[in-house]
């Protein structure tokens, strides 16, 4: 069984993760309306790893017998005043993000949940690749924030090989 006190925190981590989810979203369409269809894309396909994360969430904790409650979560930023701005808000909150994922399994492993350390070292890989990839993609956008299709390029180049990951923790509803 997983700890209360560790459970009470996933619970709150899916609203992050769905939080973050709507975040992106946000993204894609403000790079969509810019007619930058490779970072629109890529924002799409980060907003549904992020969904993905949260139903991981959901999916341990339903398998734990362990309560799901999903909270709401707040209006992402939908408004940006340059390209950059978006990758810079996405990598601050991969970021935090990771500081949260960090937290939980500090919970598990003092609550000596062993299931759930388990369990959260997936996200905890999945975090370091995250911050790489906003780091990356923010020194580009910066870099090249006059020269769209440079931007445009760099993703089209850099995200075309991304293959599922065998490891990822199992997703509530997936294959249902």
């Amino acid at each position: 069984m997983a700890s209360q006190k560790f459970v009470d925190q996933l619970n709150v981590q899916i609203g992050n993760e769905f939080a973050a989810h709507q975040q992106y979203v946000a993204c894609a369409i403000y790079y969509d309306a810019l007619t930058m269809p490779q970072m629109a894309s890529f924002f799409f396909k980060q907003a549904i790893e992020e969904r993905d994360h949260a139903m991981m969430m959901v999916r341990y904790l339903l398998d734990a017998d362990a309560e799901v409650r999903i909270p709401g979560v707040e209006a992402p930023t939908n408004s940006f005043a340059t390209i950059v701005e978006p990758v810079a808000l996405a990598l601050e909150q991969e970021k935090r993000v990771t500081g949260q994922i960090s937290e939980l399994t500090g919970l598990a492993r003092a609550e000596n949940d062993f299931a759930s350390d388990q369990f959260m070292q997936w996200f905890i890989k999945e975090q370091v690749e995250e911050v790489a990839t906003m780091s990356d993609l923010l020194t580009v956008t910066t870099r090249a924030q006059h020269d769209i299709e440079a931007i445009e390029e760099y993703v089209a180049r850099e995200q075309s090989n991304e293959a599922d990951d065998p490891t990822a923790p199992a997703i509530a509803g997936a294959g249902v």
